[in-house]
């Protein structure tokens, strides 16, 4: 693994923070990866959880925004390889649920800024019924990892554009790590496939800078589309979750009304919204499903629509028709949402920088959300 080099707090070369954070990511990555995982074999011992992590069964994870989008990858991986099922929500819904508390049971909440109202009323909630709260968070001493009875510190270092990328990414890290980790000690999937993803994760900061390679492609798309006022994403599986986070970021920043759905979705609805040059951006990495997909992308073509696909390289084969396609490196399925996001990242700051917005303080927006 390369040796992460410090991280630089000013702009530098970049107009901006959010494009200079997106770039810092493989460099974010690999600093996450370096204390908690060697040899593909991930490391959480010093947090002294292990009599938890053997014993729970049923696991609750909170978080707002770009936090749940998060929890979302999180819950699908560890319910994968730690077979015990998860219930992720948004933390400002989370208070109107009658929970049935019981024992062996954990939160665990997702909060770059740790100070998130919403999900500190959700940890106080739990902690009240005896609940053990695990937290994701970038900042310490915050509150959000004061009351946390565990705190797991996301390495993104400060992060200062309101729109998060380098955070985001860094939570989806901690969350493969905590999934290997505990499908290991609770020896609920097969090792060696365990050592083989968390080999896979461990390139993760390569595969990032080999997606860079499609920037100036992505800056052509944003050129091509900056007139458009409405968006589709879609995704299934993991591609849903990206798909959510695509879809938030680019409303955030360039003021683009967009909405992500389930690909399967699409025709319960959605459809009907699709008429000539409607731009749908659907993301396409999990093996076993892209041809799926492509039939509902073939419905798109056949209104009208304008598809531009996010597709592993190893699926460009079965992308062919596409309007056009943004190739990532070709990785194992399940860490995939980690890359995937890369080019929505990139292609939300360029369509908001095209347009002339304050990229990094997007109107009615604040970086930590302190009021219900």
């Amino acid at each position: 693994m390369t040796n992460p080099a410090p991280i630089n707090f000013q702009k530098g070369v970049y107009n901006h923070y959010m494009i200079k954070e997106i770039h810092e990511q493989p460099q974010t990555v690999r600093l996450e990866l370096r204390d908690r995982l060697a040899q593909g074999v991930a490391d959480f011992s010093d947090l002294a959880i292990d009599d938890i992590f053997t014993n729970v069964q049923k696991i609750y994870m909170v978080g707002c925004g770009t936090a749940y989008h998060a929890g979302l990858v999180g819950k699908a991986v560890i319910e994968k390889l730690v077979r015990i099922p998860v219930e992720c929500d948004i933390a400002s819904e989370f208070g109107y649920r009658d929970v049935p508390w019981g024992d062996k049971q954990m939160m665990i909440v997702i909060s770059q800024s740790g100070e998130t109202t919403d999900t500190l009323v959700a940890l106080r909630e739990a902690k009240a019924n005896n609940i053990p709260i695990l937290a994701i968070t970038n900042v310490k001493d915050s509150t959000i990892a004061k009351e946390a009875d565990k705190v797991i510190y996301t390495n993104a270092g400060l992060e200062i554009s309101i729109a998060s990328t380098k955070a985001y990414t860094s939570q989806l890290v901690v969350l493969y790590l905590l999934a290997l980790y505990m499908a290991r000690i609770r020896n609920s999937f097969n090792l060696e496939d365990l050592r083989t993803i968390g080999k896979e994760l461990s390139l993760m900061g390569d595969y990032l800078e080999i997606a860079f390679e499609q920037e100036e492609k992505i800056l052509r798309l944003a050129w091509q589309y900056q007139q458009m006022e409405n968006a589709f994403f879609l995704g299934r599986g993991l591609d849903c979750s990206v798909a959510m986070e695509g879809a938030l970021k680019l409303k955030e920043t360039s003021y683009i009304h967009a909405e992500a759905y389930a690909t399967g979705e699409l025709k319960h609805g959605p459809i009907a919204l699709v008429t000539e040059g409607s731009p749908v951006i659907t993301v396409l990495t999990q093996d076993n499903i892209v041809n799926r997909s492509m039939y509902n992308i073939k419905d798109i073509q056949d209104r009208g629509g304008k598809v531009v696909a996010v597709c592993k390289a190893n699926l460009e084969g079965h992308c062919r028709g596409v309007d056009d396609l943004i190739l990532i490196p070709n990785t194992n399925p399940i860490v995939a949402p980690i890359v995937a996001v890369t080019p929505l990242q990139m292609f939300a700051y360029y369509m908001a920088a095209l347009k002339g917005n304050d990229v990094d303080k997007p109107r009615n927006l604040t970086k930590s959300v302190i009021i219900e």
